[in-house]
Parts: C-alpha cells; structure tokens; sequence
C-alpha cells in the first residue's frame, strides 16, 4: 500500500474465567453422551464418477465403487471416512460420529427421538442411532465399529527439519514423491447455521463436546465456536467441529490430515496437474494452527489438505476472541471472497425472507456484516 502504513497485530484471546462483563459465555448444556471420533460423511451425488475421480486425487483410498455407492478411507484404522451414493441430488447428507463405550444410545431414542439403524446400513458393523439436528440434518452416532489395518505411508521429514538453531539433516536431501497427499483421517467438519445458539446447544448436548475456542460478535453475543472431543487426559484435535453463525443452514468445509508439509505441497501439485479447481492455501490458520490448502470437488463441496494442529487435553479452559474476518488465518494469501456471502440480488431476497420469518434480526445482521466486511489484509 504505497503512502499507507500498514497495521499489523496479533489477535488476543481471553480465557472463560476472565471474560468481561459484556461479552456472553456459550451455553454448555448437560450431555447425553460423549463422542469420541468424527468417524465419516454422508454425501449424495448425481454423478459418482467425477467424485470418486477428485476423491483419487485428492489422497482419498477408494475402498469399494459400484454404480450405486462409493466408499473411501484413509490411510488410518477407521475402515471408511466418506461415503456417497447416488441420488437425485448433489448434497450433503450428515456426518457419522463414534460414541464412547459409556454412552447409551437408548437414551438418544427415549429422550431425543432417534432411531436405531438397521445393520445393512452401518459400513463396519456395530450398532447406531440417527437423529436430526435443528437444520434437519441427518447425524448418525455409532458403536462398536470394527477397525482395519493401517496403511502404509512414508516416513515423514518433520523430524529432520534443519532450523537456524538445530541442523539435523547433515549430508542428506529431502525428496518427498510427487503424489497424491494420502489421507491419514478424517479430522473436523464446519457447519453454517442461521441459528448459531440452538445449533450449539444441540451438539454440544449431543455429543458432549468441548468449546476450545468462542468467537463473538461486537454485542459480545458467540457466533462461531470450534469444538473439540472430550477424550480426558487424551489429546484431541483444537476441533473437531466448528459451527458458524450466518445466513445459511450448509456445510462449509470437510477437513482431512495428512502427513507433513510437504505432503500438503506434492499433493498440491497432483491436483493443479489433474485440473481440479484450488480455492485457497497454502497458509496456516490462526485458531487451530493448521497449516492448510483448500480445494473445491466437482460439484463445488469444499475439501480441506492440513497438517501440524493443535491438540488439547479436556481440563483446558475455553478462549474467547472478537469474530473477525482476519482471525482464520495467521499467513498466507488472503482468504478468498467465495468465504463470504456474495453480494447479489439473490443473497438480498434470502436475507429478506429470513428476517421477515423472525429467522434473524436486522441487528444481528449488521453485526455479521461489521465483522466480514473490513478488509482483513488491506495489503493484500
């Protein structure tokens, strides 16, 4: 920015027992049970080629594909991490969650309404429930799934990194294959929703989850929440689930670990080579630390590559940030404008239905907008 001075400063968290007066601690509701693994996704497709094609691409294992169906898995013991099949439509269905061995099911069909799954449906065995969540969403919460034989993967270059303070690869090279970046897991999901209080409530109740990091608006009220396992003195990912106060009821990203860095840049390379369409990275994210590089399947879904995130163990205290545009990312280029709702005539109806159904306020809408629209790398 020629003749500007650039401004440039580090977002500050606060902990849940120090928050001021104004700002409004995020509801955490009794548990019904305790999930322990976001286990796959459910997605319908008209045209199952094209994705089993990006999924190829993308690091996916393909485990079986008929007309029909299409089952994929990664590198891990989980025996599937997506799941899609044909339909009349290009949607996503619902996520799969595995609960504790403590948590009973039976409880989700007395006091939620779920039903128990018939076998033929469960992709590994074991039992399940499905309920729906305040979208009406399809959430699938399992036991008992049978696990399977890891994968094989290259050895990672992590450890031998050469620093200005710690040189640890002497007379070696670091030559990592051109290759697809291979899924070792499947590791978060994000969901939109126009109701973010209900929509937390519920999941969290759900699936007794852990509210690592709470965004707000500039009322003080959340409006984003990334949420972890409860797993005890066990580490779990920063999030596992994120939900997102906005104007729509969609999810906004899938999520998948691989390897290292540099598996992140081969497997960038094979998906720009195969014609696949990049939405944004690579780039480290602020909340959650990933390092991170985002692609857009055939049909638009949105397909997140990272490596490196936080992990915590269940006793850490909830932070609490200001909801800023800027805040989900620490580097890299800057975040595409497809991460915002586009401003058109289309967006305008929709936001105008919604506020005459009593689906949002004006205010809370003025306040989404204070928080997405300044630019968040103005030299960018």
């Amino acid at each position: 920015m020629k003749g500007a001075t650039a401004v440039l400063r580090q977002p500050e968290s606060t902990p849940e027992s120090r928050l001021p007066a104004e700002v409004q601690p995020l509801h955490r509701p009794p548990a019904l049970g305790r999930a322990v693994e976001l286990a796959f996704l459910r997605w319908e497709k008209r045209r199952l080629a094209p994705t089993e094609g990006f999924w190829r691409d993308f690091g996916f294992h393909i485990v079986s594909a008929t007309p029909q169906r299409l089952v994929a898995r990664g590198a891990g013991t989980a025996p599937c991490i997506a799941i899609a099949e044909f339909g009349r439509q290009d949607r996503f269905v619902g996520p799969a969650f595995m609960m504790s061995a403590d948590t009973e099911l039976q409880r989700y069909v007395e006091q939620m309404g779920a039903r128990w799954l018939a076998p033929e449906r469960l992709p590994a065995g074991g039992r399940g429930v499905e309920l729906f969540d305040p979208s009406g969403r399809s959430v699938w919460l399992l036991q008992d799934q049978r696990r399977v034989e890891p994968l094989p993967l290259r050895e990672t270059v992590t450890p031998s990194t050469n620093t200005a303070q710690d040189t640890r690869r002497v007379n070696r090279t670091v030559r990592t294959p051109i290759e697809p970046a291979r899924i070792v897991r499947l590791g978060h999901m994000v969901l939109q929703t126009v109701d973010f209080a209900r929509m937390a409530d519920w999941y969290l109740r759900v699936l007794g989850l852990i509210p690592t990091d709470v965004q707000y608006l500039a009322d003080g009220s959340p409006s984003l929440a990334f949420c972890r396992l409860d797993l005890g003195r066990q580490p779990a990912d920063h999030h596992t689930l994120v939900i997102v106060g906005g104007i729509e009821e969609k999810v906004e990203h899938s999520a998948y670990e691989v390897l290292d860095l540099d598996a992140l840049g081969q497997g960038q390379q094979v998906l720009r080579a195969q014609g696949h369409r990049h939405m944004w990275g690579i780039g480290r994210h602020l909340l959650g630390s990933q390092l991170f590089d985002y692609w857009l399947d055939p049909d638009g879904f949105e397909y997140e590559h990272y490596t490196d995130g936080d992990v915590f163990t269940a006793d850490v205290e909830t932070a609490y940030s200001p909801l800023e545009f800027g805040g989900i990312w620490a580097w890299g280029d800057d975040a595409p404008a497809s991460m915002k709702p586009r401003k058109s005539l289309r967006t305008l109806l929709h936001v105008l239905k919604l506020v005459r159904r009593k689906a949002i306020t004006p205010q809370r809408l003025k306040l989404l907008s204070a928080a997405l629209d300044a630019p968040a790398r103005p030299w960018l």
